[in-house]
């Protein structure tokens, strides 16, 4: 049953989407242009000097140039991002994940140029993005957060908080995501060390220094709700993933739905990731992200990613949803069309992000040419990519070259589809991780479920290794 209307909601809002400017690069760019085509919508992709010929803008009705490679440059430079779009005659901009997708600023800038923001509401993004106010949202709306403090003044009130909760603790950056601005810290010793550096190390990647605590959980799991909002106050849940197999807090492999989970547990984060999307007033895509203590078999709210997610094609193969377009579309005014009843999961999907890193050497990035590709194929396979031969894979953006998914029946069947899948991938002329996720995704404990966010780390990277001698 749909969600009804909320405070939020913004029934006079009506207004299809003619032409949408694409504001970001690689795979995601490709996934919107192809969205944006079978919506027939225009699509315009602004690149830098190094994209120009890459394959979103081969696809797209229109290519325009913004910059040079330095993302500064082109596609965090948020002047150049909106003359490209208003210079182009759209009336929308999307901008993927990552670059300027959180940035509430660059939100509000595209609604005051007369701009849909192809996203949540400028507020929603920014209360979201504050990892701290979204902290005291989820509180307030009766969902389970992690025991940890306020934003932190000073070491001394730092020392202090991290009393009371215990070592080791995490420390993060209130305005940070994407798993960047964590550190775990072990002792008040580590901790006043750390604590300058983070505040340094925040102000410098995200424009905010303020940095917090929460209890760490040492063998916990990432587990994620996909949520779905539109103007008119409907929100449903799209299923949840788990996205446990990370390495430096960024994730490696997702499936939907998180396995092992004990079913009343399963309904409760489904619940809550709709209860926390309503109270943002959430009227695009979004994920609502918990961490699991598989341990005392509960879960607490970390934050929510007012934006599509890398991993969302786990969530579309299970329910057969399009997320992209249901983002325009919503965007556009139209209601969602379907209410929770009409959300129906099947089978089980796995996703696995191949990059240009040597895992070998520390997942230490591979730029270079791309001498050969051949993506794998067959039934349950899906490849997003924006790779082809020669394509140049340079040192100025994320190494994500693709994003290999399986579908099947039940999660052995897509577990041995990805593996065969990984076999058949062919990839030449750059180091990539492809055998690194082949040992993860056939590894015993990844099979048995019994992963957690430290297990690439404490078993899997040091498996691979002793493997590859």
């Amino acid at each position: 049953m749909g969600s009804p209307a909320v405070a939020h909601a913004r029934p006079d809002i009506a207004r299809p989407l003619r032409r949408v400017l694409v504001a970001n690069r690689g795979e995601i760019a490709v996934r919107v242009v192809r969205a944006c085509r079978a919506l027939g919508i225009e699509s315009v992709v602004a690149t830098s000097t190094a994209d120009r010929d890459g394959l979103a803008a081969r696809l797209a009705d229109r290519a325009i140039c913004i910059g040079p490679p330095p993302a500064g440059q082109s596609y965090l430079a948020v002047p150049s991002v909106l003359s490209a779009a208003l210079g182009t005659g759209c009336d929308a901009v999307h901008p993927g994940y990552g670059f300027l997708s959180e940035n509430p600023e660059f939100a509000r800038a595209c609604v005051e140029q007369g701009l849909v923001f192809v996203g949540p509401r400028p507020e929603a993004v920014a209360q979201a993005g504050d990892k701290a106010r979204a902290r005291e949202l989820a509180r307030s709306a009766g969902i389970p957060t992690l025991a940890g403090s306020p934003v932190l003044d000073d070491v001394e009130s730092a020392v202090a908080a991290a009393g009371e909760l215990g070592y080791p603790v995490l420390l993060k950056a209130a305005a940070g995501g994407g798993g960047r601005g964590m550190s775990v810290v072990e002792d008040e010793a580590e901790l006043r060390a750390r604590f300058p550096v983070a505040t340094e190390e925040a102000r410098s990647a995200f424009g905010d220094g303020r940095v917090y605590l929460e209890r760490f959980v040492r063998r916990a799991r990432h587990v994620e709700v996909q949520v779905l909002g539109d103007k008119h106050g409907n929100v449903v849940h799209v299923g949840e993933r788990d996205c446990s197999l990370q390495r430096r807090h960024q994730k490696v492999v997702e499936e939907a739905p998180a396995p092992d989970l004990p079913e009343d547990v399963r309904q409760d984060i489904r619940r809550d990731g709709v209860r926390f999307a309503e109270a943002l007033g959430l009227d695009s895509a979004g994920t609502v992200e918990f961490l699991y203590d598989a341990d005392r078999q509960d879960y607490a709210f970390l934050e929510f990613n007012a934006r599509i997610q890398v991993e969302h094609p786990v969530s579309e193969m299970i329910s057969g949803l399009d997320l992209v377009a249901a983002q325009l579309r919503v965007a556009g005014g139209e209601p969602l069309g379907i209410g929770q009843d009409d959300v129906t999961l099947s089978g089980h999907a796995i996703e696995v992000r191949i990059t240009t890193e040597d895992p070998a050497r520390g997942f230490l990035p591979s730029p270079g040419t791309v001498t050969a590709w051949e993506p794998p194929s067959g039934p349950g396979i899906r490849v997003d990519s924006h790779c082809e031969t020669g394509h140049v894979v340079t040192p100025y953006y994320d190494s994500l070259l693709a994003k290999i998914v399986a579908h099947g029946p039940d999660r052995a069947t897509a577990i041995d589809r990805m593996v065969g899948a990984l076999d058949e991938l062919r990839v030449e002329g750059v180091l990539t991780t492809r055998a690194f996720c082949r040992t993860a995704v056939d590894h015993p404990d990844f099979r048995a479920g019994r992963v957690s966010t430290d297990w690439i780390t404490r078993r899997g990277l040091p498996d691979y290794l002793e493997n590859q001698r």
